[in-house]
């Protein structure tokens, strides 16, 4: 059974914060604030009996860990891997444990591990970290009340964009011994997923200086008929990832006559969609209740049995 175990206790979220944040979502500005903007959300969650097993080391080499949420007497339960967000350069698990609290209250194990970021990687880096961390959760999904056979990825902008390729390119999956069709589905919250030619010196250096290159990076490049059912949402007013990477992914789906479903809410920018599915903000788009209906309408597609005889 595994170990550190925390239940969480949160306080009350408090009406100075709403407003802030409110602002901010209003005006985009989220830049040099990121830990304390996420530790006031983890903050407003509240009491719940979410069951969190921290520190779960998957990748030993690189010291890479990541984070389980649960609801006690959770058993064969979906499993959702979130890739957090933060233009492949920043970001920290810690940070969105209001995520996984949101998705676990929803009868889901969640998963969300770290990865090496860029300058310390580039494309391949952070690409294998987290085909590693779909690996680890593929193999012991069952150790902490989930079902491996009901496999989500769900990510937000970066960690969208990481999602989507591990769901697209096989070749990433295939080192660690799986593929894309063992993954139940894919969730993308503002991803980038066809976002050719580069400009950004950084982003250059991330994913390549020619176009042979870049095209590796692109999720839209690689759809050929085998990947997993995906949930595309998209904000209609977001200025950070412009809403034709979703609608380009998902047309690339329909091509090949994939199941995709592409969802775009009015009035969202790029980090109120994720910001949507905390307890404070749920009310501006059903990005929470959207990416649960998608999992459990999979899940019976799949399991069509187990759907029947469940309540």
């Amino acid at each position: 059974m595994p170990t550190n175990t925390h239940r969480s206790t949160r306080p009350p979220i408090r009406r100075r914060f709403v407003a802030t944040i409110l602002l901010l979502l209003g005006g985009g500005l989220l830049t040099g604030c990121q830990a304390a903007l996420f530790g006031s959300l983890n903050a407003s969650t509240g009491k719940t009996d979410v069951v969190v097993q921290r520190d779960v080391v998957f990748d030993p080499a690189h010291r890479l860990a990541l984070d389980v949420y649960r609801l006690p007497g959770t058993e064969h339960a979906p499993v959702v891997i979130f890739f957090y967000g933060g233009s492949w350069k920043s970001g920290k698990r810690q940070w969105y444990r209001w995520v996984g609290e949101a998705l676990a209250q929803r009868g889901l194990v969640v998963v969300i591990p770290d990865y090496r970021l860029w300058p310390k990687v580039r494309l391949d880096g952070f690409m294998q970290d987290a085909a590693q961390a779909v690996a680890w959760t593929h193999a012991h999904a069952g150790d902490y009340g989930g079902n491996s056979a009901q496999l989500f990825l769900m990510g937000h902008s970066a960690g969208a964009h990481i999602g989507a390729l591990l769901a697209t390119d096989a070749h990433w999956l295939n080192a660690v011994g799986m593929q894309p069709r063992d993954l139940s589905g894919f969730i993308g919250l503002a991803g980038p997923y066809d976002f050719l030619p580069l400009k950004d010196s950084d982003f250059i250096d991330m994913f390549g200086s020619t176009h042979d290159a870049q095209l590796r990076s692109q999720p839209v490049h690689y759809v050929n008929g085998d990947e997993p059912p995906m949930l595309l949402l998209q904000g209609t007013t977001d200025k950070i990832v412009w809403p034709r990477n979703a609608q380009s992914l998902a047309a690339a789906m329909e091509r090949e006559n994939e199941p995709v479903e592409l969802k775009m809410y009015p009035d969202i920018g790029h980090m109120a969609i994720l910001f949507a599915m905390s307890r404070p903000f749920r009310s501006k788009a059903p990005v929470l209740d959207d990416a649960v209906d998608f999992i459990h309408t999979r899940d019976a597609q799949r399991h069509p049995a187990t759907a029947l005889s469940t309540p």
